[in-house]
């Protein structure tokens, strides 16, 4: 499992604070519109799980579910997964062909039922069937990296966290307020610099944002609620 050491996190950071072009300044106003743009939008499925009041298990569960998968096809597989069994006390009864065949439609659907049946078999021998509430202990479960482990803490525990997905690290660096290679080194940089109180919700606008107008080719520029803090870092050709 990797783990940063002070020396590759001071180096990330000084990279990416130095060539800062948006500043905090902005973020009011911005985060202002971004919440507004929202209402017209789908809420993203762990957010919309976290508001009918799914547990963490389940949270946990549907988000590594989701990793390479479409919000579309996850949102159909997980409630399948969930009425033979949703909690670890009921999965570890289930075998691995058995929630292979029920999450058949995500992607690595073979590789994600071991990771459920061993994460469940942890989460049983290790914290009593509970789900940690702690990002280091997420992120040694299997099948769990950074992003899952953050999505969990904050939509299960609403404690701290930086989720940072394809979206988020490719919308705060064309942005200009980053300049990282990958979201790892994004999520780093983030909670360097990003005041605390944006850290949960951060995720949750930037991937409608990212689904319906920043688009990874042809972002729609023209129709942005923050065009005009944007310093399009890498766009081409926009709308």
């Amino acid at each position: 499992m990797e783990r940063w050491s002070d020396g590759v996190i001071s180096l990330y950071l000084s990279l990416s604070l130095s060539l800062i072009s948006v500043t905090n300044n902005d973020l009011p106003e911005a985060f202002q519109r971004l919440r507004a743009a929202a209402k017209q939008w789908v809420v993203p499925m762990v957010y919309a799980m976290k508001q009918k009041g799914a547990t963490a298990y389940e949270i946990l569960i549907a988000s590594l579910l989701s990793a390479r998968t479409l919000d579309t096809t996850t949102m159909v597989v997980y409630p399948e997964l969930f009425k033979l069994a949703d909690t670890p006390q009921k999965m570890v009864k289930l075998s691995e062909p058995e929630i292979e065949h029920v999450i058949r439609r995500v992607a690595f659907s073979r590789a994600k039922a071991k990771q459920i049946q061993a994460l469940s078999q942890i989460l049983l021998g290790k914290y009593d069937g509970r789900v940690p509430a702690t990002i280091q202990e997420l992120d040694e479960l299997p099948g769990v990296g950074r992003k899952i482990a953050n999505l969990t803490v904050t939509m299960a525990f609403d404690q701290p966290g930086i989720t940072v997905d394809t979206h988020v690290h490719r919308i705060v660096n064309r942005w200009g307020y980053v300049r990282t290679k990958t979201p790892d080194q994004t999520e780093l940089a983030l909670r360097e610099q990003l005041p605390a109180q944006y850290w949960i919700e951060i995720n949750g606008l930037l991937i409608p944002l990212g689904q319906n107008i920043c688009r990874p080719t042809g972002p729609k520029c023209s129709v942005c609620p923050i065009n005009e803090f944007c310093d399009k870092v890498g766009v081409g050709k926009s709308r």
